[in-house]
């Protein structure tokens, strides 16, 4: 190990558990972040921090005001700007750690594109606040043996478990099949940002565990806190595994396998009053000539990364990817008719 990483990593390397050889493995980690949102800002700022070597981080939104109350990366200014939050994010941690690869992904993670995304890494990271893409995470985790951290907080509750496959049992083994509902998100009934730190900072605490490969010490919980009422609650999930487990008992991967044959997949954002779609082949998009297209309709606002015009009492935000969120409804006929009308071609 050199001087300058010595200096750096000096406090983290004279805690004995990582000491200089824990340090060399997490310079030669791999993790992948899914979601930058409010976990996802801590986790990244934890990983980068840290030292770990490569990070991955993926994410479909653009930066708004309400965000700033807990997803610590971001500021005015990117709001105002609307930045994607995956450059946001990337852009602010390569000024704290230069010597980390950071990888900003803008964009979905779908049946499509998992493999792609989350199979070269040797951990991955949930910070999203949707149930599909936990059981597509799981899917991919047990497919290639890549451990993952779940964590999940909304209100003042949440809840995190280090998954690693074949050896605990995997998030299909502890919730067979996804909620019918939405159930409470925060853009619904809200959030303290408190939660959100204790949440995403054990994560990260079984994240360092297990990429310098302190067995011993990993935590057997699925571990819940409601912060507003003081309550913690430690369940020992360790003989949760099940034989019959479709992903890791019969390596059944359901997940993994598209569900729709259509040109486009429609997503109701809860809470957002709006409608994501995307082109399930994905699409290249040159925002530029979009931008000339859509300045005849009417006034259009461009970064690097999206474009956003206001057309029939809604707000169109086009992204390079071809993913169109329509912001303004939740009728997803409605979406439909305005992405056929001015988008889809």
């Amino acid at each position: 190990m050199d001087a300058n990483r010595n200096k750096r990593y000096s406090r983290q390397i004279l805690f004995s558990p990582i000491g200089p050889a824990g340090q060399d493995k997490l310079a030669n980690s791999r993790v992948a972040i899914v979601g930058a949102g409010a976990l996802g800002t801590v986790l990244a700022n934890h990983m980068v921090r840290s030292g770990v070597g490569f990070v991955r981080l993926i994410d479909r939104d653009f930066v708004e005001e309400s965000n700033l109350q807990r997803q610590m990366l971001y500021d005015e200014q990117d709001a105002g700007n609307h930045m994607p939050k995956a450059a946001a994010a990337a852009e602010k941690l390569r000024k704290v750690n230069s010597s980390v690869t950071i990888e900003p992904v803008i964009g979905d993670v779908h049946a499509y594109n998992a493999e792609k995304l989350l199979a070269d890494v040797d951990l991955i990271l949930d910070g999203t606040d949707n149930f599909q893409i936990r059981y597509l995470i799981n899917d991919i985790a047990v497919k290639h043996r890549i451990p993952w951290i779940y964590g999940g907080a909304v209100s003042s509750n949440g809840m995190f478990a280090a998954i690693r496959p074949h050896e605990t049992p995997c998030y299909r083994c502890l919730f067979p099949n996804p909620p019918a509902g939405r159930g409470d998100t925060c853009d619904t009934v809200g959030v303290i940002g408190p939660i959100i730190h204790i949440i995403a900072s054990y994560q990260a605490t079984e994240a360092l565990k297990i990429l310098v490969g302190a067995d011993k010490h990993y935590n057997p919980y699925l571990e819940q806190f409601e912060l507003w009422h003081n309550q913690h609650m430690q369940l020992n999930i360790g003989k949760g595994k099940r034989e019959d487990c479709p992903a890791c008992g019969r390596g059944e991967f359901d997940f993994l396998h598209p569900h729709t044959e259509t040109e486009e997949i429609y997503t109701t954002l809860c809470g957002r009053d709006s409608v994501q779609i995307t082109p399930s082949g994905g699409r290249s998009v040159n925002l530029e000539e979009e931008e000339k297209v859509f300045a005849r309709i009417g006034k259009v606002d461009r970064n690097p990364f999206l474009l956003r015009f206001q057309v029939d009492g809604c707000t169109l935000v086009l992204f390079k990817d071809g993913r169109v969120v329509v912001q303004g409804t939740q009728d997803i006929t409605t979406a439909k008719s305005l992405y056929a009308k001015y988008i889809g071609h």
